[in-house]
C-alpha cells in the first residue's frame, strides 16, 4: 500500500510542499539504527540510535561525547535515508527520560549531502543558517525547511551560545524525491531594469557553485514553488521582486538559446518535462518557443536531440507549464536548450517524469564507511547486463504495475462506499472555505463519521502531533436533526451541498431554504459578453477562474437601487467568475444555484451579484470590485498614524478608520448571520476595500495564488484556513455563526495588526492545530492570539469574547457590532 501515496505524488506539480511531510521513519522505526550515525557519544545508551523523535530507549536521547562550545559545530548526529528525499520540514526534542534529563538544543544547524562526500550547509529564504530549537527537553518543535533540501545524507548540528550539555532527539519528514534529479547547470539568473525598481531574476536558493553559471547543485527551479503569473510579486513574504523565477534576456545570449543540463541518479526512461514559465508579454516576457533536448546514457550522448516547439500564447498572460514529451528516451543527463520567444524567458520550476522500475539502482556509497545496505522491502535493485534479466525485470516490472493499479482501484472502491455511508467525519473532504448559507444553530456536517477513520488517524498533522481522541464528540447523524454541545444540526440527507466556481468554495445550505430559493426566479440581467475587458486573472480553482475586469455600460444593467458612484461613461471595475467549459454537469448546475443564491445577497457591506453571462459558455457572473483590493493587501501598505510614519512617510490610517473597517464588517456579518448565511473563511483577504474606507465583505480570496500560504492542506484532501478556524470547526467539522465569529476575533486581530504578520506566526501549522486541541481540552494550556500594540483593552476583550471554548458564549454579531458603535467617537 505504500505505492499509493508515491504514485499520487508522481503527477503532483508545484504543491509538494504541502503534501510532502510525512515521517520519513525516526519515530517509526522504518529507519534502521545502522543509518542513524554521530560524531560522538556520551555513553553507549546515548548513542546515535536513540535520537529518535518521542522515543525513550536507552537513556533517552543522543548526546555528544563532550559539551557542546560556541565555536565548535564539530557535533552531529546524522541520518541516511538511503535514496534521495524531498525534506520539507524537521522536529526536535530534548533529553526528558522520564524527569531524569533536562538536555535540549537551543539552536542547530542543518547539513545535507545527495552523495555522501559533498556537504552543504541549510540557508532560509533569507539566508539565515541557525534554526531555533527547543526550550525544554519534553516538547516536540517543528520547523519547516524554507527553502525545501533534496538529499540523502542529513546532519543536525547542535548551535549553543555559551557552553552547554546537548542532548537530542530528531525527526525529518517529507517523501521520495521521484525525479532523481540531482544537479541542474545553468547560467546565473539575471536583473531585469524597470522604471520602478529593480526585478532579480537569480537563483537565490541554488545549493552548488555559482560564478558565471551554476553548476552542480539544485535550488530555485525545485523547490516546489511555483511563480506567480505577475513574475514582480512572490509566493514568499519580505523578499524582491522577481524572487520565484530564474530569468534569462536574450541579449546575453548571441546564440538564442539558455543551455540547462540535468544530472540524474541513474539511468532513467524519460516521459515527459513540464517546465513551468512566466507569459507576462506584456514585459517582454514569454515562454520558450522551442526546446533540443539531447541524451546521455552511461557516457555517450545521443547524435540526435529531440525537439519540440510549444504553441506562442499572446493572448493569455497566465504563467503556466509547458509538457514536453521525451519520448521514453533512456539517459542519465539531459541537455536541454530553449530558444527565446521574446526579449526574456523565466522559469520557476522543471520536473521530470520517468519509469524507474527497471533501472532503480542504488546512488553510489559515500565515500567513508560502509556500502548502504539495501532492505527487504527496498524496491530498488541492481541492473543486471544479460538479456534473460532484463526481460524478467521488465516482465516483473510490468506485474507490479498492473497489481499496483488494481490496488489503487479496489481501494479508491472501498473508500467511496465509505464515503457514501459516513454520515459524520472527523474531517470533511470538502472542508474548505465559502460563503455559505446555513442556520446559526445547524452546523455542517457533510462527510463526517462518528468514529475516526484509519485514514484520518494517519493525517499528517494527526501523525505529527497527535491529538485527543474526539471520537466521542461527533455524535451519530441519522435522518432527523440531532443536538450536541446544545447547538442542534441538520442530518446530512438535510443539507444541499454546492461547490463553488474555483474548485476550493463549498456551500453547505439547508435543504429548506433551497427550496425557497427555487421558486424564485433570479433577479440579475444578462450582460453581453463583449463589453467585459480583461485586466488580470485573480485566482483559479477546479472548477473555473476568477478574473477582474471592466465592464462598459454596467450601470444601464443595474436595478435602480444599486448605484454606482462612477460616472455612466466610464467602465465599472468588475470581478468575473468564469466556470470551465470542461466542467462537469454537477458543476454547472451548482454555478446557477450559486447565481441563485448570490442574486439575494442584498446589503451594502456584501459584495454584489450585478449580472450574469449564462446563454452560451462559459458561464459568469459579475460581482462587485472595490477599487482599493482586498483588506490584507490595503492595510499592509499603510502604517498606523505617528512619529514613525512621518519619518518613513507612509500613507497611514487612523484608528478610527480602523474601528470604521471593523465596524462595516460586523454590520455585513450581522445581515449574513440574520439569513442564516455562514461565511466559513472570512479574514481581511476576503473584504474589499472602496473610497472612504468602505468595506464589503467577498468570498473568493481562497482562489488566489497570494495567499496560498494561509491555507493549510492536509494530505491532499482537506484544504483549511486553519489560522483563522475555530477548534470546533477543526476538530468536529462544525460551521456555525459561532464559528464565524470566532474567526471575525482573528480579522479583528489583523486589522489592528495592519496585517503585518500572520495569525500564530510563531507557530506551524501543525502547532496551530495542537493548539485548537488544547481549546478541546480546555486545561488552560491554549494560546491565544497576543493583544496588539494598537489595540485598548476595551477592544482586546471583544476579541477574547470570540474565542471562548463554549459555543453559546460567543457573542453574536448583532452585539459585537453595537459594541464597536460604541468604542468609536
Amino acid at each position: 500500500m505504500c505505492l499509493i501515496p508515491v504514485l499520487l505524488l508522481t503527477n503532483c506539480v508545484c504543491c509538494v510542499t504541502g503534501v510532502c511531510r510525512y515521517p520519513l521513519g525516526m519515530s517509526g522505526g522504518q529507519i534502521q539504527d545502522e543509518d542513524i550515525s554521530a560524531s560522538s557519544q556520551w555513553s553507549e545508551s546515548t548513542a546515535a540510535r536513540y535520537g529518535r523523535l518521542d522515543f525513550e530507549e536507552g537513556d533517552g536521547a543522543w548526546c555528544p561525547e563532550i559539551t557542546v562550545e560556541p565555536d565548535n559545530l564539530k557535533e552531529f548526529l546524522q541520518i541516511d535515508l538511503r535514496s534521495l528525499h524531498f525534506i520539507t520540514l524537521v522536529g526536535t526534542q530534548g533529553r526528558h527520560a522520564g524527569g531524569i534529563g533536562n538536555e535540549f538544543a537551543q539552536m542547530y544547524k542543518i547539513k545535507y549531502s545527495r552523495d555522501g562526500s559533498r556537504w552543504i550547509s541549510w540557508r532560509n529564504r533569507q539566508g539565515k543558517q541557525v534554526i531555533e530549537g527547543n526550550r525544554n527537553a519534553y516538547d516536540i518543535v517543528l520547523k519547516d525547511l524554507e527553502p525545501p533540501i533534496i538529499a540523502r545524507f542529513v546532519r543536525f548540528m547542535p548551535v549553543t551560545d555559551h557552553s552547554m550539555n546537548v542532548c537530542m532527539r530528531v525527526e525529518l519528514y517529507g517523501c521520495e524525491w521521484l525525479d532523481g534529479l540531482v544537479s541542474y547547470n545553468a547560467p546565473a539568473g539575471e536583473q531585469m531594469t524597470s522604471p520602478a525598481y529593480p526585478v532579480y531574476l537569480n537563483d537565490s536558493v541554488y545549493d552548488g557553485a555559482v560564478i558565471y553559471s551554476m553548476t552542480e547543485g539544485l535550488g530555485q527551479l525545485t523547490d516546489g514553488v511555483c511563480g506567480l503569473d505577475d513574475f514582480t510579486h512572490s509566493h514568499v513574504y519580505n523578499v524582491w521582486p522577481g524572487y520565484d523565477y530564474v530569468g534569462w534576456y536574450n541579449e546575453s545570449f548571441p546564440s538564442g538559446y539558455v543551455e540547462i543540463m540535468f544530472e540524474f541518479d541513474r539511468t532513467r526512461n524519460f516521459t515527459t518535462m513540464k517546465v513551468h514559465c512566466n507569459n507576462m508579454f506584456s514585459r517582454h516576457v514569454k515562454a520558450f518557443r522551442q526546446v533540443l533536448c539531447h541524451f546521455r546514457s552511461e557516457s555517450d550522448w545521443e547524435a540526435t536531440p529531440l525537439s519540440f516547439s510549444p504553441v506562442v500564447d499572446e493572448k493569455n498572460p497566465s504563467a503556466r507549464f509547458v509538457t514536453v514529451n521525451l519520448a521514453n528516451h533512456m539517459a542519465s543527463a539531459i541537455k536541454c536548450q530553449f530558444y527565446f520567444a521574446d526579449a526574456w524567458m523565466l522559469f520557476s520550476e522543471i520536473t521530470f517524469q520517468s519509469d524507474t522500475a527497471m533501472y532503480n539502482t542504488t546512488l553510489a556509497p559515500p565515500k567513508t564507511g560502509p556500502p548502504p545496505n539495501t532492505q527487504p522491502d527496498d524496491p530498488t535493485h541492481k541492473v543486471d547486463d544479460s538479456d534473460t534479466r532484463i526481460l524478467i525485470g521488465c516482465l516483473v516490472a510490468i506485474i507490479f504495475i498492473l497489481v499496483a493499479i488494481i490496488v489503487i482501484i479496489l481501494w479508491r472502491q472501498v473508500w467511496q462506499k465509505m464515503l457514501e455511508k459516513a454520515s459524520r467525519r472527523m474531517l470533511d473532504d470538502e472542508l474548505t472555505a465559502s460563503l455559505s448559507i446555513q442556520s446559526e444553530t445547524f452546523a455542517y456536517n457533510h462527510n463526517q463519521s462518528s468514529t475516526i477513520s484509519e485514514q484520518e488517524s494517519n493525517s499528517t498533522y494527526e501523525r505529527i502531533f497527535p491529538l485527543a481522541s474526539t471520537s466521542t464528540a461527533a455524535s451519530k447523524s441519522t435522518t432527523t436533526t440531532v443536538v450536541q454541545d446544545g447547538v442542534p444540526h441538520y442530518a446530512e440527507a438535510d443539507i444541499v451541498n454546492l461547490q463553488g466556481v474555483t474548485g476550493s468554495n463549498t456551500y453547505a445550505i439547508p435543504a429548506l431554504t433551497m427550496d425557497l430559493l427555487s421558486g424564485k426566479d433570479v433577479a440579475v440581467e444578462e450582460f453581453p459578453r463583449k463589453l467585459l475587458t480583461f485586466k488580470e486573472k485573480l485566482g483559479e480553482g477546479q472548477f473555473g477562474e476568477v478574473h477582474l475586469c471592466e465592464a462598459e455600460g454596467m450601470q444601464e444593467f443595474m436595478n435602480k437601487e444599486f448605484l454606482f458612484d462612477i460616472p455612466e461613461d466610464l467602465p465599472v471595475l468588475v470581478a468575473v467568475k468564469m466556470l470551465r467549459s470542461d466542467a462537469n454537469k454537477n458543476a454547472r448546475n451548482d454555478f446557477l444555484k450559486e447565481i441563485k443564491i448570490m442574486s439575494r445577497l442584498k446589503d451594502p457591506n456584501i459584495i454584489r451579484l450585478l449580472a450574469v453571462c449564462i446563454y452560451s459558455d462559459p458561464l459568469c457572473m459579475i460581482t462587485e470590485y472595490m477599487e482599493n483590493g482586498d483588506l490584507n493587501q490595503f492595510l499592509s501598505r499603510h502604517e498606523p498614524e505617528g512619529q514613525l510614519a512621518l519619518l518613513s512617510n507612509a500613507p497611514t490610517v487612523s484608528f478610527n478608520n480602523l474601528c470604521y473597517m471593523a465596524t462595516q464588517i460586523a454590520s455585513g456579518m450581522k445581515y449574513l448571520s440574520s439569513l442564516n448565511f455562514v461565511h466559513r473563511d472570512l479574514a481581511t483577504r476576503n473584504c474589499l476595500v472602496g473610497k472612504k474606507y468602505t468595506i464589503k465583505i467577498a468570498d473568493f480570496g481562497m482562489s488566489r495564488n497570494l495567499y496560498s500560504g494561509d491555507y493549510y492542506r492536509i494530505q491532499g484532501r482537506a484544504v483549511l484556513p486553519i489560522r483563522w478556524m475555530s477548534w470546533e470547526s477543526i476538530l468536529l467539522g462544525k460551521f456555525t455563526t459561532a464559528s464565524d465569529m470566532w474567526a471575525f476575533g482573528v480579522t479583528l486581530w489583523e486589522i489592528l495588526n495592519f496585517c503585518k504578520e500572520q495569525p500564530y506566526s510563531q507557530l506551524t501549522d501543525e502547532q496551530v492545530i495542537e493548539n485548537t486541541g488544547e481549546f478541546f481540552r480546555d486545561q488552560k494550556r491554549q494560546i491565544y492570539l497576543p493583544q496588539p500594540v494598537l489595540c485598548p483593552d476595551s477592544l482586546y476583550k471583544i476579541m477574547l469574547s470570540c474565542w471562548r471554548r463554549n459555543t453559546k458564549e460567543r457573542p453574536s454579531f448583532q452585539e459585537i457590532h453595537q459594541a464597536l458603535l460604541e468604542i468609536q467617537p
